[in-house]
């Protein structure tokens, strides 16, 4: 009895190690996500549904959304690469230094 005991108690601390160290990767893989602004590229991959080559206010998502207008500098309800490239970039919240 005491060695299926001791089985089961180190089978659930391999399970719990496991299980954290997963846990710990997948939250770095959303914090290096974060760090950086996702390039063009990637937004095309990810939101341009008729795959223009560009991001109609109705394809877009996210923080982008809100600035829409302030990213689409000619005015024609797109936003292409050169236009996101020479977008403001956003101020970002939080961080080390944010109490100074």
């Amino acid at each position: 009895m005491k060695h299926s005991t001791l089985k089961l108690a180190i089978s659930a601390g391999v399970i719990g190690i496991l299980t954290s160290c997963n846990l710990k990767a997948q939250q770095r893989e959303r914090n290096a996500d974060g760090r950086e602004p996702p390039s063009f590229e990637k937004l095309l991959e990810k939101m341009d549904k008729n795959k223009d080559g560009k991001l109609s206010k109705a394809e877009i998502k996210g923080p982008l959304k809100n600035d829409f207008n302030k990213v689409d500098l000619n005015e024609d309800g797109y936003i292409n690469e050169e236009e996101f490239k020479k977008a403001p970039k956003p101020k970002r919240q939080g961080g080390p230094n944010r109490n100074q």
